[in-house]
């Protein structure tokens, strides 16, 4: 597998990994609207920002992707937390470990960047990423909130 940075070209086959969480969505089938291609710029464009992929090599599909975002706190001891956000496989290549492949991978860069630590939240209905996720070694320290700011 190919761990990269997100291309513009690839922001079709990143959208359909989460469009269905049970089955494959092809990306031809995906709009990209408006607000995908500004939020797509602006990550791009952000040094703290980063959306990487997992691809089949010599220039394959998608198979997976996320989100990392540096935060630079006074916690740590200064230093930055790496936050993961949007994890997905395809749901046809999930339990060959890909998603450990691409976690681990993702770890690697944010240790590289000098991270204090690697936080991720998870909706509390999908048991299985929980499990995932401490079996990476991840634990659950934190409750996390949100609130809705649409109206």
């Amino acid at each position: 597998m190919i761990f990269r940075t997100a291309t513009r070209e690839d922001l079709p086959a990143v959208l359909a990994l989460p469009a269905d969480e049970e089955r494959v969505v092809d990306p031809a089938s995906i709009v990209v609207g408006e607000a995908h291609e500004r939020a797509f710029a602006a990550i791009e464009a952000d040094p703290r920002n980063e959306m990487l992929v997992l691809a089949e090599p010599g220039g394959g599909r998608v198979v997976g992707c996320l989100q990392l975002t540096y935060v630079p706190g006074l916690g740590q001891n200064g230093r930055e937390r790496a936050l993961v956000e949007a994890v997905r496989i395809r749901a046809d290549r999930r339990g060959a470990g890909l998603g450990e492949e691409l976690m681990g991978l993702a770890v690697d860069r944010a240790r590289e960047r000098g991270c204090g630590l690697v936080q991720l939240t998870s909706n509390k209905r999908r048991g299985a990423a929980h499990r995932f996720y401490e079996r990476l070694g991840f634990a659950r320290s934190h409750e996390g909130f949100k609130l809705s700011l649409e109206p």
